[in-house]
């Protein structure tokens, strides 16, 4: 931003600043909101059918399986085992790159442009709350993210309990949530899922254009009932594991 004045004696002094602030960024701002609006809204659709799916381990080992061999085999013959799979896994990492990216671009854009000055008199709130630790709430996402992919997708060890075995899913889930430990992780990630998620959807309905009064408010209250659904359905099932199975 340039600020231009012709009072020289005030810029002489350096009240006013003629230079810009930054650099022109290669690409702008708006271009990157944009895309952690689109690619936001899709890890929001993706937890929600994933969590929908996950659902399934209350009905048994047979319906549980049955569900994760339709997903490695959706598409065939026409498509090879776990063709579909893959293109929406490198449809999900190629988001959360840009995701990732987007989010320090701006952090960094804001700091440089804000200086020394912090805001001052934000009215306490939970949306304040969570806007305030996006970035603490992404990182342990992604913390979570890595550590559940070698869990139950790689069957890394030491992430994955001994017992693990490809293609069986519902010994694996068994099997790791089995673990008090790791119960407390999901836990308190799935609490960073919700400070997260709910301020991201939110965002991304002002990133989207949407600026009616009504659809703010529907938008509003869905930004927090629906990141509660999908928490509360994902800590049913570790504890469920733990407690019952």
């Amino acid at each position: 931003m340039t600020v231009t004045s012709s009072n020289r004696d005030a810029i002489a002094h350096g009240k006013i600043n003629v230079e810009p602030l930054r650099e022109q960024p290669k690409f702008p701002s708006w271009a990157l909101k944009l895309t952690m609006a689109v690619t936001g809204v899709l890890f929001g659709l993706f937890v929600i059918v994933h969590m929908l799916g996950n659902l399934k381990i209350f009905t048994g080992a047979e319906h549980f399986n049955a569900y994760a061999t339709f997903l490695r085999t959706v598409g065939a013959p026409a498509i090879p085992d776990e063709g579909v799979l893959w293109i929406f896994r490198i449809v999900l990492l190629v988001a959360v790159v840009l995701h990732i990216y987007g989010a320090f671009a701006l952090f960094g854009r804001a700091k440089q442009s804000r200086g020394k000055f912090r805001r001052q008199g934000m009215v306490s709130s939970w949306n304040t709350f969570t806007a305030r630790t996006m970035i603490v709430t992404g990182v342990v996402l992604l913390a979570f993210i890595i550590f559940h992919l070698l869990d139950l997708t790689l069957g890394v060890a030491p992430v994955a309990p001994e017992a693990f075995e490809h293609g069986e899913a519902y010994g694996n889930v068994v099997a790791s949530f089995s673990r008090p430990g790791v119960v407390v992780w999901y836990i308190i990630a799935q609490l960073a899922l919700l400070m997260h998620l709910s301020h991201g959807l939110w965002t991304a309905t002002s990133d989207l254009g949407i600026t009616g009064k009504r659809w703010r408010k529907v938008l509003l209250f869905l930004s927090g009932l629906l990141p509660l659904l999908v928490v509360v359905g994902n800590i049913i099932i570790p504890v469920y594991v733990l407690v019952a199975l």
